[in-house]
């Protein structure tokens, strides 16, 4: 065999190597995956996210997918020659447009299904309205009725837990039910954050459309790898996270605070993003974590992950 092809086999065997401690840490430990944005416009990095939480199934994960669609619901909103409008980055959902909202998600859902069982795992798609899961209550940013918005108030983990258990990879569209049985869109970054910390994940992740966190999203040299929820009240309190960062941060720390092991913000515009942040010593997104475990992680050499 020549030298190049036993180096190429040889870096390839590396690679397995470096991810074993991290597959014998996370066994049969449940991950939360957020999974939205461009990588969900983009039909290879779709299938490349798959690829990734179907691989963590296998190798002895729990994952759940949570998932987003407001692209695609604005594109159908469009279609019915209505007009999408957003107050505080939260869709105004009167009745018809709840109605579009549940039928693409349920589309979105079912598709991201049929993906995962292409690859050879059993798959179950639902919303936070089957078994009760999410609860809600009509959200009203700075008092104003927007609609069918929801607030999760209260988790019912029961279905996830019995699909896990059945060996089903969950996929959970953001849809819930008021204490009326009214149905309302709930932000899926929200949804994420209550699943994750209703069921107590030792990982959540976000998938975005940046490469993680910016100090100054305006200089490159200010990217932080990893903090802890501390700093990132730190950071939010003097003023330098905003836009659509600043709730997706103040999500990532209620988590942490809630029991949630580890938080990460990645690219999903990277392919198997996933598993370079989860099997690779360093990462490359933004990792949050516990003020306890940046203390006691600190002068360590393992991976800031």
């Amino acid at each position: 065999m020549e030298n190049k092809e036993m180096s190429r086999i040889m870096a390839k065997a590396e690679v397995l190597i470096e991810a074993l401690p991290y597959i014998q840490q996370f066994n049969r430990k449940i991950i939360v995956v957020k999974y939205g944005g461009s990588a969900m416009a983009n039909e290879e990095l779709q299938r490349n996210v798959i690829e990734d939480v179907t691989l963590l199934k296998l190798v002895g994960f729990k994952p759940i997918i949570v998932h987003g669609g407001g692209k695609e619901i604005s594109r159908w909103v469009d279609k019915a020659g209505m007009e999408a409008r957003f107050v505080n980055g939260l869709r105004v959902t009167d009745e018809a447009t709840m109605e579009i909202a549940e039928m693409v998600l349920g589309k979105v859902n079912k598709n991201l299904v049929r993906m995962v069982e292409e690859l050879g795992v059993r798959a179950v798609g639902i919303s936070g309205k089957d078994g009760g899961l999410l609860r809600v209550k009509k959200r009203m940013p700075g008092g104003e009725d927007i609609g069918f918005v929801g607030e999760v108030t209260d988790v019912d983990p029961k279905i996830l837990y019995d699909l896990l258990e059945k060996d089903f990879l969950p996929i959970v569209a953001p849809i819930g039910m008021d204490d009326e049985f009214n149905t309302y869109n709930i932000n899926a970054d929200d949804a994420a954050c209550a699943v994750a910390t209703a069921v107590g994940a030792e990982k959540l992740a976000f998938l975005t459309d940046i490469e993680g966190l910016y100090k100054d999203i305006n200089d490159k040299s200010t990217f932080i790898s990893r903090l802890s929820a501390s700093q990132a009240d730190s950071l939010i309190n003097d003023g330098w996270i905003g836009g659509g960062m600043l709730p997706k941060l103040n999500n990532c720390t209620t988590a942490i605070r809630s029991g949630v092991k580890r938080v990460h913000i990645l690219d999903g515009r990277i392919a198997h993003c996933l598993l370079l942040e989860i099997f690779t010593n360093e990462g490359i997104g933004t990792a949050i974590v516990a003020d306890e475990d940046e203390i006691s992680a600190a002068g360590s050499v393992l991976k800031r992950g």
